[in-house]
Parts: C-alpha cells; structure tokens; sequence
C-alpha cells in the first residue's frame, strides 16, 4: 500500500468476528484513529485474496486520515481448503459459488459495526465488483471501486453473482477506478457503464493509460504503476472527503 501515504492521525488496526445476517461468523479488520473520534467510516472490500497483512496496512492508513474502517473476509463461508489455500487459483475456482446476497450483506454488517455516519465502500478487483453492486443497496453514501468487474466473468457465471452493470444506474455518488490495459474490464463494458452514467453529475470514471489488473493496491505486483496508484488514492481521498 505505498502509494497510500499515511494521513496526518496516529491509527491502529485489529482483527475481530463480526456475525452475518445468517449467524456465521465473519473474520474481518478494524483499524480507527488513535487520537479521537473519526469523522466518518469506510467499509473496505478485499480481492481475491482476503484478509491478509496488505489489507490490515491499507485499513491502518485509511485510518490515518480519520475514519473508522472496516474490511471483512469475503469467503467466510468457504470450506477451510478455499479460505486457507495459499495461492489463488483455488480462490477463484470457488467463485461461482459466492452469493450476492451473503457478501453484500457482509458489508452493511460492517458499516453497521462502525455505527458511524456518513459511511462509505471502497473495493479492489472482485472486491471492486462487489463495491460497485453495495453502491447500489442505498446502505452507503459513496463507493470507491478499484477495477471492479463490470460484467462477470464468463467462468464467474451459473450461480448468485450478478452484474454490476444491472443496478449500476441506482448507485450512490460513485468513483470508479480502471486500467485501459486489464482484461477484466474491456473498454466495451466501460462504456457501458458511462453510459448506464451519462446522467449522474455525482458519478465519476478515470481510466489510466496502459494500466493492468491491480496497479493500484499491491506494490509487490507486477502490475504496480507507483505515480498512477499515488494518482489515484489522492482522486480516491479527495472524493471519500467531499462534501454529501
């Protein structure tokens, strides 16, 4: 998370269990400022990867500059051998199988845990996907969606993940974040969601030259662009902090 420098509050971060609406337990980090109350809260969906070290270090900098945060594991209810394999190819073949219903459900149990308002969702890669369909549940005053997939993947597809692109319209102000480079969003669903847009002075898309899947928020990734992920976190502060 290098290129989120660290606001001006000291912040620490903690693992706790929030309780789905369904009763399972979902781990998930907490991170908020040391030195008084927040101003607001952001819900922080991960990628693919889940909860791990790059995410409590990206919740403890988001608390640097005052909010509460909140980031829970989206396969919590995967069998141990998906939520504990190391790489992610075992991930992503259980895709299929996540719920809408149950993920998105998952972050209004976070914002909920934060009991702070205004509270906004921010999300990378599937977790961007996810942000962009929470912008649409009225639960958040804004949406942050790094990459976020516009349209599933076709292997994604057969079970209770939906397009983002179906409620795009009914989201909450909204920035979205892309690489004209990644795959996982091709320029024609990018228009699409300018179009699905063209009405929403409070909706925003900046896409970034020759960038690819996940420049932003993994330095050790190859795909890692330094000036256009710094770019990027300032478009993505400066949007959390505007006035409603």
């Amino acid at each position: 998370m290098g290129a989120l420098v660290p606001g001006p509050r000291a912040a620490s971060a903690a693992r706790v269990v929030l309780e789905g609406r369904d009763g399972t337990p979902v781990p998930a980090i907490t991170a908020r400022p040391d030195d008084g109350d927040a101003i607001g809260a952001v819900v922080v969906h991960p990628d693919l990867g889940g909860i791990r070290p790059l995410f409590d270090d990206l919740c403890r900098r988001l608390a640097t500059y005052g909010y509460a945060v909140c980031c829970p594991e989206p396969f919590a209810r995967a069998p141990a051998v998906v939520r504990d394999a190391d790489g992610s190819d075992v991930r992503m073949a259980f895709l299929p199988e996540l719920d809408d219903d149950e993920q998105l459900g998952d972050l209004a149990v976070a914002a909920d845990h934060l009991a702070l308002e205004p509270c906004a969702v921010l999300g990378f890669c599937m977790g961007g996907m996810q942000t962009l369909k929470a912008a649409a549940t009225g639960r958040f005053a804004r949406a942050v969606p790094f990459y976020g997939m516009i349209r599933l993947p076709e292997a994604w597809r057969g079970g209770h993940l939906r397009d983002a692109l179906d409620t795009a319209s009914a989201v909450c102000p909204t920035l979205a974040i892309f690489g004209d480079a990644d795959p996982f969003t091709p320029h024609d669903d990018i228009e699409a969601l300018r179009r699905a847009w063209r009405d929403r002075p409070d909706c925003e898309i900046v896409v970034y030259a020759d960038a690819d899947h996940g420049f932003v928020h993994a330095p050790d990734r190859p795909a890692h662009r330094a000036n256009d992920a710094a770019d990027a976190w300032d478009r993505a502060l400066a949007f959390l902090a505007a006035p409603a």
